[in-house]
């Protein structure tokens, strides 16, 4: 590669961010339906968290789970739909060098995260039905602190080398992004250098904390995989299309990377908290004295 058509982004001072590739003109309408998911994610994620806070039959086990996925879910949206609706509306692709290796350790961290509190949320249940008599006594306040405490360390260590290796890659090709975040794999792509290192840990750290935590769900409460089946199949799809499927095109990789993001962020209030009685019977109180 000559000198005069590369340059050295040995940690550049911005990437661009193109939104969805091929389909740009068609950005604001595809907006439409991203800032509808991220707006129903935002209130049903705030409605859970009210809805707990303010009723003492609801301070739980499974309910201290139900608003770290709150919690976690509000910080992944924020993490990404404020800057992809920045390109889609007001055409605002640059983002810096340290806010998108952020961005990507968020987006990775608090995605593992929310595998951990499925985890925490089927031990919960398997507890709840198999030893019913010693629910209360085993779930204790300070062990579910203490299982939510590994749940947060173990993810934020585990993806912490990601956005390092990322770090010290040198950049020559380009830093124009083909994505509307920083997606891990690609950025790695950029980089002339050799990115097997950055390639085998993520796939690695994908299956083994993505097939250990499916493990102990289905070995403690099988139901629930009804419901994470759809946090983790568009993923691992959207994981291994980048990395094998050469042959899809770029804006496929890039709606599959959004969707996996975005549906669950809308999925997990109803399918948590709308479909609880206990939640239900508190908003249908609540909507009932404000008519009075």
């Amino acid at each position: 590669m000559s000198d005069s058509n590369t340059t050295d982004f040995n940690n550049p001072s911005t990437f661009i961010l193109l939104g969805i590739p091929g389909l740009e003109v068609a950005h604001v309408w595809i907006s439409i339906p991203f800032f509808t998911v991220y707006a129903i994610a935002i209130l049903g994620n705030f409605t859970i968290l009210f809805i707990v806070g303010i009723e003492p039959s609801l301070h739980g086990p499974m309910y201290y789970f139900l608003c770290m996925l709150a919690v976690t879910d509000l910080v992944l949206s924020k993490t990404t739909v404020p800057k992809t609706l920045s390109i889609f509306w007001l055409n605002s692709r640059e983002i810096s060098f340290s806010a998108c290796l952020m961005q990507m350790y968020f987006i990775h961290c608090f995605s593992a995260m929310k595998s951990g509190i499925f985890v925490a949320m089927a031990l919960d249940r398997y507890v709840a039905i198999c030893d019913p008599l010693r629910h209360s006594t085993t779930l204790t306040n300070p062990m579910v602190a203490k299982i939510s405490l590994t749940v947060v360390l173990r993810r934020s260590l585990l993806v912490l080398p990601n956005p390092f290796l990322v770090w010290r890659c040198p950049y020559y090709r380009t830093s124009i992004i083909p994505h509307t975040y920083c997606d891990h794999i690609a950025v790695v792509k950029l980089a002339c250098a050799d990115i097997s290192a950055s390639n085998y840990y993520g796939l690695s750290l994908v299956f083994f904390t993505a097939g250990l935590d499916v493990f102990f769900i289905a070995v403690s409460y099988t139901q629930i995989l009804r419901v994470i089946i759809a946090f983790y199949i568009p993923g691992l799809f959207s994981i291994l299309t980048h990395r094998f499927g050469h042959n899809v095109a770029p804006h496929f990789h890039v709606l599959i990377a959004n969707m996996y993001l975005l549906v669950p962020l809308m999925l997990n209030p109803i399918i948590y908290g709308v479909r609880t009685k206990q939640i239900q019977n508190r908003l249908l109180w609540i909507f009932a004295h404000k008519g009075t």
